[in-house]
């Protein structure tokens, strides 16, 4: 395969010498081995005034290349600051940057590899870290898994509903105010989270129990669900959720409904939610002295954090209907 290559200085003048004798461009072209359109574009787009210099010709050229060269988008200040802000103090992926700005600005500003290659090129380093400070460890990383197969041996609680009972709105998630419950464990016989998220919206509520216990964890449920929409709810069916009845009377009648065991993904939203959490509050960290603003600060980074299922919309602007400007 050959490769195209430039008109050098050296041709340009032999150009312009054969210009001179006479020569016609087919002529010229079969001198310098070059296709007539070729000569017949240099002579069209460099001469000046109907006068051709094979000097200042290959200054335009160099002007040209300069300008058609494609530019680093992260050599714009205002982009590198604006990725690096949103990954070290946002904790946004780059997809959710590259895609909450195309969403913003209706165009491709910046891409997901792109970001990527700054990273591992070490361009967005914190100033005295390293790309551990960026690159994220696996959610799940060495975590064991039970296999589907397994035989349930632990306590079981009595259940209200079955998930194959959830109405529609729930199902196909057209309708706010059907959550999905779990908890967020530091350290064991400690405080917990009890963590809320609505599966249209992935809107995030989240509440800290005295501890990981049916009584502390309905309490909590019932703080963060007063004066909140609420049509139905989808805990797992951890013992933390045996009282759940006492919620339902609380609440005016709201129903539960329970997946069958070890089977999270029935309850995909929370369990990726409550991993977006995790990087905040790591396992084995005691979550009783942590300040509730603290938590509510991080809730609200998550609620204002643009989510790909979402068409890079944030959970807050789904579930109240109000666009932010963020990118």
């Amino acid at each position: 395969m050959r490769h195209y290559k430039h008109l050098t200085l050296f041709e340009r003048e032999n150009l312009l010498l054969l210009k001179a004798k006479g020569y016609s461009i087919t002529a010229i072209a079969e001198k310098l081995g070059r296709n007539k359109g070729t000569i017949s574009r240099e002579l069209r787009r460099n001469a000046s005034d109907g006068e051709y210099m094979p000097v200042t010709a290959q200054q335009q050229y160099q002007k040209r290349r300069v300008a058609c060269r494609p530019r680093k988008r992260l050599d714009n200040g205002n982009i590198l600051e604006h990725v690096k802000h949103k990954l070290l103090e946002c904790q946004w992926s780059p997809e959710e940057i590259a895609g909450r700005i195309r969403a913003e600005y209706g165009q491709c500003v910046i891409s997901t590899t792109t970001i990527y290659r700054a990273i591992y090129n070490g361009m967005l380093n914190a100033p005295k870290g390293s790309t551990a400070n960026i690159v994220r460890k696996l959610r799940h990383k060495g975590k064991r898994r039970r296999k589907r197969s397994a035989e349930e041996k632990r306590g079981k609680i009595k259940i209200s509903h079955d998930i194959t009972e959830r109405p529609s709105g729930a199902e196909d998630r057209s309708e706010l105010g059907h959550w999905e419950a779990d908890t967020v464990v530091g350290k064991q016989g400690k405080a917990c989270l009890v963590t809320l998220v609505d599966r249209k919206s992935r809107y995030l509520l989240c509440g800290k129990a005295d501890g990981k216990n049916a009584q502390a964890v309905s309490k909590t449920m019932i703080d963060l669900l007063l004066g909140a929409k609420a049509l139905s709810v989808t805990p797992d069916r951890g013992k933390e959720f045996a009282k759940h009845a006492e919620v339902t009377e609380y609440l005016g009648g709201l129903p539960f409904y329970f997946p069958q065991p070890h089977q999270p993904w029935q309850r995909g939203t929370n369990e990726n939610t409550n991993g977006l959490l995790r990087e905040y509050l790591p396992k084995g960290k005691d979550i009783t002295d942590i300040p509730d603003d603290y938590i509510q600060e991080k809730v609200i980074m998550l609620n204002l954090r643009p989510r790909k299922c979402l068409d890079y919309k944030t959970p807050y602007e789904v579930h109240f209907s109000k666009a932010l400007h963020l990118a």
